[in-house]
């Protein structure tokens, strides 16, 4: 890697371009996890209500966030095809701008009106009373930290694109360090500091998004990754189209699978409250154990959009052939650890033994079938790069809302939580297959002559 942080991924093996932008994620992602764990853990030790509180959140601000997340995904398209088409440094500069004033305007739109309408989104989702009080004191907070965290996320973005994933998930590590760090103290109080509660845990995440944010400016500024050249607004208007025509689709994409799973968490509350209980502990596991392959995800787009930029698009089939082997790898060695050791490893999580029961069924059966969503996700995010982000919403809507919703429901009448279960796996599955099909009908996959012939190749 040059000193400047910028990597060429269009040389050398691309086993080791995909390794070099995914392993720094891994702990990036993770981290970002931790966070949500943290603020579990602390809040559990201060009321009932106060971790009630933050299973109405999460699933909103998962949601929010996926805007953050498809903004990221268009720079990085728009910048990793730039960067490997060998555009003017200035030119790149100058996009990298155009992405982050982007999002900060959007960002800035979105958090305001968070703000001001939260009390209607969490009263229709049916928090009250002490609830309603502690989602109160999180969500303006929440809000105010929503710009920082989309101009971050889309400043990595813009490392990514040149290659560089280590500082990346660097950043993503200082702002859960701060956020983690800071929760105890600011929800129990410590020496001057006051008791916050609840505000605690939001004002803890602000303060790691900022640091964050302005370290990752200042490094991406003194990389010379950004940098004021010439008439800053040039070319604005086709900037924002190329990165809103990847980042708005993808930030649908994002938004569907929480949303989803908000339907299918109320499936599975038909069955009782253990049952709810169980399969949240089984989530928890899961979105650990797919840290890997949500790495892989986010390695991949900078490794196809600078080999597409550059006309490399042997490579960007490799590509996406080691990524998926990857995930089937990955999948195969998790699936026989859950099912051979589902129950003691639900045990760590789930509240009690019916709990465990239910969570260790779940890992037990759909850990088989991680491998599907590990292709989908990684299908997604290729497409994406590759500026065929309408396919990759078209799978996550359709895996959602053609199979696991309807399957789920029909699942739950039928054969009650075992139901829910199968329809999960299943969803995987066909995601995979769906992931595939699509990667080889937009050139980024190409199977053996005689199984399937993609269709003309489309390089525009």
């Amino acid at each position: 890697m040059a000193e400047s942080g910028k990597r060429d991924l269009t040389k050398g093996p691309i086993w080791k371009a995909l390794t070099a932008m995914s392993a720094p994620m891994s702990f990036g992602i993770f981290s970002v996890i931790a966070v949500g764990l943290a603020d579990a853990y602390f809040l559990g030790q201060v009321s009932g209500a106060a971790l009630a509180a933050v299973g109405f959140i999460y699933p909103v601000i998962t949601a929010i966030t996926s805007l953050a997340i498809g903004l990221s995904a268009g720079a990085n398209a728009t910048l990793s095809q730039g960067v490997g088409a060998g555009k003017d440094t200035d030119d790149v500069q100058r996009l990298g701008l155009h992405a982050i004033g982007l999002g900060l305007a959007l960002a800035l739109v979105i958090g305001a009106l968070i703000w001001l309408i939260f009390p209607f989104i969490f009263s229709a989702l049916g928090a009250e009373g002490e609830v309603a009080e502690e989602v109160a004191a999180y969500m303006p907070l929440w809000a105010l930290s929503f710009p920082f965290l989309v101009t971050m996320m889309i400043t990595n973005a813009v490392f990514r694109a040149h290659g560089d994933g280590a500082t990346s998930a660097a950043i993503m590590v200082v702002a859960a360090f701060f956020g983690i760090a800071l929760n105890p103290i600011l929800i129990f109080g410590w020496g001057p500091i006051p008791e916050m509660s609840t505000a605690g845990a939001a004002t803890s995440t602000l303060i790691g998004r900022v640091i964050a944010m302005a370290l990752a400016l200042w490094l991406a500024w003194r990389r010379g990754l950004l940098g004021v050249c010439g008439n800053v607004l040039s070319g604005l208007w086709g900037s924002v189209r190329s990165i809103l025509s990847v980042g708005l689709p993808a930030s649908m994409s994002n938004a569907i699978n929480p949303a989803g799973m908000a339907l299918v968490t109320a499936a599975v509350a038909t069955v009782g409250d253990a049952a709810v209980a169980g399969f949240g502990a089984a989530g928890r596991v899961q979105s650990i154990l797919l840290v890997p392959l949500m790495a892989v995800s986010a390695g991949i787009g900078p490794v196809v959009g600078q080999n597409w930029g550059a006309e490399k698009y042997g490579r960007v089939t490799q590509a996406t052939s080691w990524a998926f082997g990857f995930s089937l790898a990955y999948g195969a060695v998790v699936g026989i650890v859950l099912f051979t050791l589902a129950s003691p490893i639900a045990g760590l999580l789930a509240s009690g033994e019916e709990d465990q029961g239910y969570a260790a069924q779940y890992l037990r059966i759909v850990g088989l079938t991680l491998f599907g969503y590990g292709i989908l996700v990684i299908g997604n995010a290729a497409m994406n790069a590759r500026d065929k982000a309408l396919w990759s919403m078209s799978l996550s809507l359709g895996r959602i809302l053609l199979i696991y919703l309807p399957l789920a429901w029909i699942g739950v009448w039928t054969f009650g939580y075992i139901g829910i279960v199968f329809a999960a796996a299943l969803a995987n599955i066909l995601g995979a297959v769906g992931a595939i099909y699509a990667a080889t009908r937009t050139d980024l996959l190409r199977l053996p002559e005689g199984w399937w012939k993609s269709g003309t190749a489309q390089r525009a």
